[in-house]
């Protein structure tokens, strides 16, 4: 399996390049729930260790079904196939450039999620356009074990969000450990109450957002991915449905760009149009670099061809 690997501001991608599951024809829709079905053992090893790293996302190049397109790409971390991935577009984007696929200038990329376009600026700097956002409730009560009740609003930038704004505990790398713990037992509890989206979507992330050390940003984000890792990176559909909520509840303009950073301190720049149907439509504004090509072997004798999982 010919893989090059990436990192968005911190957050690592693996691209696919060949050697991946046979998922058919059709939608990028039907091939995504194809892979989730039928080969989770395979995806999850391509991540975890000792072939991968905690964080790391998967893109698996397929071709697209609009022609437009430069690429078709399924997303998948070790918790779950996703429908779309923010900082494993830039990733993916600057990856095709340096194989030479792609130049600089705009592009489609086709996601189960939807077209969404990107912007190579240069070798390394993406704006992404992705898709329409939305808030769908604001200040949704939950009770959450070990925490008490908490508010927060869920919100749809790719994936589903559920957003908790003031963080109960400060954004910094030293509580990285408890921000974990406590947004696990946020999603559990939305689990078990039933909340997401329109049509009883799950919640798969969680976010945590707070002030930022540095008087040019808007805020810093502790954001939980379904394989219960932190994102290194701002989160792109998590900057996107936040970029829905401060729509919404008028505390950001259409057009104005704010400074979003991740837990670590890597930033995003974000804006917003309004979208057709109620949403925002997101841009996304971050850096990539690849950090390594190489060849994945699954020897039948090694004990850890299916990752370790413990």
């Amino acid at each position: 399996m010919r893989v090059v690997d990436s990192h968005t501001g911190g957050e690592p991608t693996r691209v696919i390049l060949d050697g991946g599951p046979d998922l058919g024809s059709g939608p990028l829709s039907e091939r995504a729930a194809r892979l989730a079905a039928d080969h989770v053992t395979l995806y999850r090893s391509i991540l975890v260790e000792p072939r991968g790293q905690p964080a790391m996302v998967g893109a698996l190049l397929t071709e697209p079904t609009d022609p437009s397109c430069a690429a078709g790409v399924i997303y998948f971390d070790a918790g779950a196939v996703i429908g779309m991935c923010g900082h494993g577009t830039i990733g993916l984007t600057v990856t095709l450039a340096h194989l030479g696929r792609i130049g600089v200038g705009r592009h489609k990329i086709e996601t189960p999620a939807g077209i969404v376009e990107v912007d190579l600026k240069d070798a390394n700097t993406v704006t992404l356009t992705n898709i329409e956002s939305r808030r769908i409730h604001a200040d949704v009560p939950l009770d959450v074990d070990g925490i008490g009740q908490i508010t927060g609003d869920i919100a749809y930038g790719g994936n589903w969000f559920y957003i908790v704004e003031p963080s109960p505990i400060a954004v910094t790398p030293a509580n990285i450990p408890a921000l974990t713990e406590a947004t696990i037992a946020i999603r559990r509890a939305a689990h078990a109450a039933g909340i997401g989206g329109e049509r009883g979507e799950p919640i798969d992330h969680v976010i945590f957002q707070a002030p930022s050390p540095n008087p040019e940003a808007h805020g810093r984000s502790f954001v939980l991915c379904p394989d219960d890792a932190y994102d290194r990176s701002p989160c792109g559909t998590g900057s996107s449905a936040m970029l829905a909520c401060l729509a919404a509840s008028g505390r950001l303009a259409e057009g104005a760009e704010i400074i979003q950073e991740s837990v670590i301190g890597s930033a995003y720049r974000l804006s917003y149009r309004k979208g057709q149907h109620g949403g925002v439509i997101p841009t996304v504004t971050g850096s990539a670099h690849v950090m390594a090509e190489g060849r994945l072997i699954f020897g039948e004798s090694d004990p850890f061809k299916d990752g370790i999982t413990l």
